[in-house]
């Protein structure tokens, strides 16, 4: 039984009958995406007025390692449970495509 804020979601669980499991595969990966987009975006935020330090200091190579860096970092918190956002996501996509499917 899936769960929401500690309690059993009934509506999910009666979408997940509805979706495939090839949808809701997909919906997951989907949901993933969108939250490490979500969090790359913030810690490219955190990070922009860091300055580089050591013999590279400021450089534009700098700069494209740290964007790879916090793209990496997104990835890996999003895949790990991120901060809850793919969740909502997911049931998101899940009811819509469960209604769609009726």
């Amino acid at each position: 039984m899936p769960m929401r804020y500690g309690r059993p979601d009934y509506q999910l669980a009666e979408a997940l009958t509805k979706v495939s499991p090839q949808a809701q595969a997909k919906a997951k990966a989907s949901s993933q995406d969108f939250e490490a987009v979500f969090l790359n975006s913030m810690f490219a935020q955190m990070t922009s007025g860091i300055k580089g330090e050591g013999p590279f200091g400021s450089t534009t190579g700098t700069g494209v390692w740290r964007s790879m860096l916090t793209e990496q970092y997104s990835k890996s918190f999003a895949k790990a449970g991120g901060i809850g956002i793919s969740t909502d996501v997911y049931r998101t996509l899940i009811l819509q495509q469960a209604k769609r499917a009726g």
